[in-house]
């Protein structure tokens, strides 16, 4: 790693396979943004699925040319701890060469430990809410719908998980927080506000466009759901809604993601309404979402849902609680509710349905300024947050010599 063309030297350390789905294309695409930005990326991730840009380095942790280890035969905790491991120690040699670490949970604590031994200041993502305030949520939610998580779902409690996790977040410089609601839960747990900085996720605009069909004044609202279906995500809340609006007379609410079974059983009748359309799994997200007019999220907790900002660049107007993390301002270019006020939500599909002419300004609105929320504009602001952590890690420790 050099600095031959100014830019900041960042380890970026990630146990999984960087590539792969959910947050591992949020990592990979966090790559390709900070190296986009003008950084000396230098990656080491437990696996890669996906190719990354030129002059990115990458040095897997967890295989060699085409021998991989494979995580569910090692375990997956076992799995990230060997990949912490192997990166702390790759990092004791390279002091003096790297000017901040990027970490991301379950597989940073060791990688911590040294950086903090060097005097390297590190940052720890947080894709999520604090992991304690988390598990705490969706547990009295799924107590008070009668649904069972399976022990296995990311958010069935997890005592080890919370306990590394924990740790984590006491021996990072920073944490990375992509929302102010997951700001507000570090807060609200104990953590000094100082420790937490902003940045923010993205989407793919090759991908996630608009469709320039007009908005026809007499059809039906298209109202859609995207994500796994479990009761972190709220699906209860949007049903109970749509189900109180008028709108369901001439429109249709389109379900896609797949459900834990337990809380499928639950919702069977409100599923059944024929205006309630389930399609499971779906690989065309995109085309859905451009032929939609909404996008609903009433999620009770979440870090910054991609969703959300991929249904933005589709040109879908947002439904979203306040805990979504979302990139949007009520009634400028959203419609925002309190977690789980159902009446709130109804009445936003109301208004929406009832006044295509709010429709298409706050579609317009979301739309203007939707290249702030693009992956490339993410890249330059983590690159900022880098530099910007950099100039305080060196002045604290400073101020802490004098």
């Amino acid at each position: 790693m050099n600095r031959d063309n100014g830019g900041v030297r960042v380890l970026y350390s990630f146990p999984h396979k960087l590539g792969a789905d959910r947050i591992c294309y949020t990592a990979w695409q966090q790559v390709n943004g900070i190296a986009a930005a003008g950084g000396d990326l230098l990656v080491f991730p437990g696996g890669v699925t996906r190719p990354v840009p030129g002059g990115v380095k990458v040095k897997t942790t967890l295989g060699r040319g085409k021998i991989r280890v494979p995580y569910k035969v090692l375990g997956s905790m076992r799995a990230f701890a060997l990949h912490d491991w192997i990166v702390s120690r790759r990092l004791e040699r390279m002091a003096g060469k790297v000017d901040i670490v990027h970490t991301w949970p379950l597989g940073a604590l060791r990688t911590l430990k040294m950086a903090a031994k060097l005097g390297i200041p590190t940052v720890l993502e947080r894709p999520n809410a604090h992991t304690r305030f988390a598990y705490e949520v969706v547990d009295r939610e799924c107590r008070r719908l009668g649904v069972i998580l399976p022990s296995e779902h990311e958010h069935a409690y997890n005592e080890e998980v919370l306990r590394i996790e924990e740790m984590e977040y006491r021996e990072a410089y920073r944490l990375l927080c992509p929302s102010d609601f997951v700001v507000r839960t570090f807060v609200e747990q104990g953590c000094n506000r100082e420790k937490l900085v902003r940045h923010q996720y993205g989407f793919d605009e090759s991908v996630y466009y608009p469709s320039l069909r007009p908005v026809v004044p007499n059809a039906g609202l298209k109202m859609l759901y995207v994500g796994g279906c479990a009761p972190r995500k709220g699906l209860h809340y949007a049903l109970e809604a749509w189900l109180q609006s008028p709108a369901r007379e001439t429109g249709s609410f389109l379900i896609a993601g797949e459900f834990v079974p337990s809380y499928a059983d639950k919702l069977t009748p409100m599923l059944a309404d024929p205006s309630v359309k389930v399609l499971g799994f779906r690989n065309d997200v995109s085309e859905l979402m451009r032929e939609s007019d909404v996008l609903v999220l009433p999620t009770i907790e979440e870090g910054s849902a991609l969703v959300t900002h991929e249904a933005r660049g589709c040109g879908c107007v947002l439904l979203v609680s306040d805990a979504a993390g979302a990139i949007c301002q009520h009634m400028d270019n959203a419609l925002v509710h309190p977690v789980g006020d159902v009446n709130a939500l109804a009445v936003h599909i109301t208004m929406l349905d009832a006044n295509r002419s709010l429709l298409t300004r706050l579609r317009s609105a979301s739309l203007s300024t939707v290249a702030e929320i693009s992956w490339t504009s993410a890249g330059r602001r983590l690159l900022g947050v880098y530099r910007e952590t950099i100039a305080k890690y060196a002045e604290d420790h400073r101020i802490g010599r004098d």
